[in-house]
């Protein structure tokens, strides 16, 4: 089985969020922020701030919880970050 990651990104002000899920969080972080795809949401924002990330077992498991917290409101991703990152640090 896969393992997987679902994660959090933000720019530096802290104002645009991009939620996501990958089974390598350290590659994908690392294309985010290198801006591979120039047309991407996060390039456009420049989103490349890790501020939240839960791992898995199985990738089936991060992509439903990816589409939970996609399906959420921004209040509700807000108190998930800052349960564990309260001062919006940079986890990677």
């Amino acid at each position: 089985m896969k393992p997987g990651y679902i994660y959090i990104l933000t720019n530096k002000n802290n104002t645009t969020l991009y939620v996501g899920a990958t089974s390598q969080l350290e590659e994908r972080i690392n294309q985010h922020r290198s801006k591979l795809n120039k047309k991407s949401f996060t390039a456009k924002y420049n989103l490349n701030k890790l501020v939240y990330h839960e791992s898995f077992q199985m990738i089936g498991d991060a992509i439903a919880r990816e589409k939970q917290l996609k399906a959420g409101n921004r209040a509700a991703k807000i108190a998930l970050i800052e349960r564990i990152n309260p001062n919006w640090d940079d986890l990677m």
